[in-house]
């Protein structure tokens, strides 16, 4: 699977450890920025740039991280197809698939230590959409996941 990865500069070390962690894994990652701390991108420039590649299939997840996780999914989210969850826990990361069909996970570098940030992104990269929920649960949330997809086509 390939990953698209990016941080500002509250993000960046977060990033950096959650990057190497994904190579090791045998994962496709590409590092969309910040790339260097001493020259560091805003979260408003890194995540539409994510966000953009998303949208447009170049990718199927995404992990942001700046300092709260909420800049990068404000921005990244008004991409078209793009579904950023900012999350603070392991069940929240899993959660954002299992239910939400999440695309990208944010995260605030200021807020998350790399162990839970590890477990979170585990959890964000195993889970597919509806897994482990009961039958009628899947069926509701497939049928909602289809009036979200019409709600992306609005003006």
């Amino acid at each position: 699977m390939k990953v698209l990865i990016g941080s500002d500069k509250s993000g960046f070390s977060l990033k950096e450890g959650i990057k190497a962690l994904l190579i090791e894994q045998g994962y496709e990652v590409e590092d969309m920025g910040t790339t260097d701390v001493e020259q560091p991108k805003r979260f408003c420039d890194v995540a539409p740039i994510v966000g953009s590649a998303i949208s447009k299939g170049e990718a199927e997840r995404a992990i942001l991280i700046c300092g709260t996780g909420m800049g990068m999914t404000q921005v990244a989210s008004m991409y078209k197809g793009v579904y950023a969850a900012c999350c603070e826990s392991v069940y929240a990361a899993k959660m954002c698939r299992a239910v939400n069909n999440s695309n990208i996970l944010c995260m605030g570098g200021w807020i998350v230590g790399f162990e839970m940030a590890v477990e979170m992104v585990k959890a964000f990269l195993t889970t597919e959409h509806t897994e482990g929920l009961e039958p009628w649960r899947q069926e509701f949330l497939q049928n909602a996941l289809k009036d979200v997809i019409a709600l992306d086509s609005r003006p």
